[in-house]
């Protein structure tokens, strides 16, 4: 194992909790995308315009502004909260907002957006003449949604997925900020403390494109699936 002063166990881990904070943030990222795009393609207005809004909200404010605002912001909201369910009903309750879940659910909000507009134009992309003939065949709603709609769906949205990706994992450094132990917070303890940044920084950099190099040849397995029987002109 390299130990980098010591420091290489740490990096090791901080690595690790950086990849669990990326996948989780994209599997939440996924379903509030899917979400999104049905709302924003729903004929309720309503509805519509709750996706339009959060779409809105999120692309228009930094993402360290929001993980800011739902870390401490959110701490704030929660202890009021609590005061007056004491006040109320004698209820005492601390709930202390995890700097982890608090980097899952923010950038899984701020990605939901943006995987929100890849679904909905990838669905639109899907032609509605696919799902009459799947129904016209005895297809259920459902069954059609799962044969058809979304295989067909995928093939256009995974593109616009691994683009999401790429920069989901870039910002999950941001964490370190309100005080995530991954890998970023580590090196720059470290480096604070031997004054070599290039020690700790650069194996930093290799794991995210490790990482990356790997999720591009993923996502290109994964488009090779989708794209099966389709000519490349298609």
């Amino acid at each position: 194992m390299i130990d980098l002063q010591g420091y290489g166990p740490r990096l090791l881990e901080g690595a690790w909790v950086t990849f669990e904070l990326a996948v989780l943030s994209l599997i939440v990222a996924l379903f509030l995308g899917l979400l999104t795009a049905s709302a924003k393609l729903s004929r309720n207005r309503f509805v519509h315009g709750i996706g339009t809004l959060y779409t809105t909200l999120i692309r228009g404010v930094p993402d360290l502004v929001l993980m800011m605002l739902l870390f401490y912001g959110g701490q704030i909201g929660i202890n009021m909260l609590t005061d007056q369910l004491y006040d109320a009903f004698d209820i005492d309750i601390f709930i202390n907002v995890n700097a982890f879940v608090a980097g899952v659910v923010t950038i899984g909000l701020i990605f939901g957006a943006y995987m929100g507009e890849t679904f909905r134009g990838a669905f639109q992309a899907v032609e509605e003449g696919q799902m009459e003939a799947a129904r016209a065949y005895g297809m259920s709603d459902w069954l059609a949604f799962r044969r058809v709609r979304f295989p067909l769906m995928m093939r256009h949205a995974l593109p616009g997925i691994g683009n999401n990706w790429m920069v989901l994992l870039k910002t999950t450094a941001l964490v370190s900020i309100i005080g995530l132990t991954d890998m970023v917070r580590v090196a720059a303890e470290a480096t604070k403390a031997t004054h070599e940044p290039f020690l700790f920084m650069v194996p930093v950099a290799i794991t995210y494109l490790l990482i990356a190099t790997l999720s591009e040849w993923i996502f290109s397995r994964l488009t090779q699936r989708y794209n099966a029987g389709f000519g490349e002109a298609d």
